[in-house]
């Protein structure tokens, strides 16, 4: 593999940087932004040119030379359900991620600022004679949107479910998984429950994600900071109740939701160490956790009839073998369990930018939805 990668993910208050020579990771750093600055903000959005200088600030720190970068791969934002794979970051995209229609997210902010680091390499290089472009690109954006069309079914018309989960991580696992196996990952059927501050578990088969849930809307298993799938009339009496107000249910759902609920804190491993001294309510929770996974993993199973090649956990709390094991248990009956620790977005970033100089993957194009004016 030959030539520079700059991979970005950005954070609500840091921005992950990778720099990647030849295949071989130089660096990764985790950019924590000045809580007090970034509330001089009064959207995320806005923060923009400042969290590009500081990534260019600290890259001249580092001593890389900007020209020097061919390619810099994004964290996909929260644009519009679309098929996963890698895009180049066009105008129509960064109208898109400036739009917001489905998400005001921090993640909005990596193809704008990738995009904006391309065009400060591509003006070094023309000013030195250098003819080859950097290029931007986003890849595996979380709204993957590759769901079978009876899966999208809600239970009433006004209620289309919506995918939104872990799908750059969950497609590099499967790849990883694929190359250990000896196969491509289109011929691989698999179930992958990322397992983090939100939970996610996505169905490939193919080489798409054919069912997942919207890990940010309130779908799915509970996890550290949510919900996930509540009951409706319990949640229906809360909203009309006059105590809270739209904003502050939903921040119950995902936010303040999961074990920041019950134990006021999203630390799952202090949770977890309670259940381990024996603590009865903590003990709960982690049981009731691993069984929450563990129950979307096998619903979706009968997507494919059962026909399961492997099941992977992977995801920050995957670290946790205890808890792995306890997950493990529950669903080993459909296929056997891998487990893959972490986020792997970086390296993910990496890999897909390597496929894109190496030419051995399709660059999609993003097309802009027409959405319905406003009066």
């Amino acid at each position: 593999m030959s030539g520079k990668i700059l991979a970005l993910n950005t954070g609500s208050t840091s921005t992950k940087i990778g720099y990647y020579d030849s295949g071989v990771k130089l660096f990764e750093e985790n950019i924590l932004h000045d809580l007090e600055e970034l509330s001089g903000y009064d959207s995320v959005m806005d923060q923009e040119s400042m969290r590009r200088t500081t990534i260019t600030e600290f890259l001249v720190c580092r001593g890389i030379r900007i020209e020097d970068t061919d390619v810099v791969m994004a964290r996909s934002g929260l644009i519009t359900p679309i098929e996963t794979g890698v895009y180049e970051v066009t105008e129509p995209l960064k109208a898109a991620l400036r739009a917001c229609r489905n998400g005001v997210h921090a993640c909005n902010l990596s193809g704008l600022i990738a995009s904006g680091i391309a065009e400060d390499v591509n003006a070094v290089r023309a000013a030195k004679g250098i003819e080859s472009k950097c290029r931007a690109f986003i890849a595996d954006p979380p709204m993957a949107d590759e769901m079978l069309p009876e899966a999208k079914l809600g239970g009433i018309p006004e209620f289309t479910r919506r995918p939104l989960c872990h799908a750059l991580n969950s497609r590099a696992v499967v790849r990883r998984y694929a190359r250990s196996e000896g196969r491509s990952p289109e011929e691989v059927t698999a179930i992958v429950a990322h397992v983090g501050g939100g939970t996610s578990v996505t169905l490939h088969k193919g080489g798409r994600i054919i069912d997942t849930n919207d890990a940010l809307g309130g779908d799915g298993p509970l996890s550290t900071e949510r919900a996930g799938t509540v009951p409706a009339f319990p949640l229906i009496e809360m909203c009309f109740s006059g105590k809270y107000s739209k904003d502050e249910i939903k921040k119950k759902l995902v936010g303040h939701g999961g074990a920041v609920a019950y134990f006021g804190t999203n630390d799952f491993r202090s949770i977890a160490e309670k259940a381990a001294s024996g603590d009865d309510k903590a003990s709960m929770f982690v049981e009731g956790f691993c069984l929450s996974v563990a129950k979307y993993i096998a619903s979706l199973a009968a997507d494919v009839c059962g026909h399961v090649d492997v099941i992977i956990l992977t995801g920050g709390i995957a670290w946790n073998t205890s808890l792995m094991d306890r997950i493990s248990s529950r669903v080993s009956f459909i296929a056997p369990v891998k487990v893959y620790p972490g986020g792997n977005e970086m390296d993910s970033l990496a890999e897909n930018g390597y496929a894109v100089l190496s030419g051995e993957l399709r660059i999609k194009e993003f097309i802009a939805p027409e959405y319905p004016t406003r009066d």
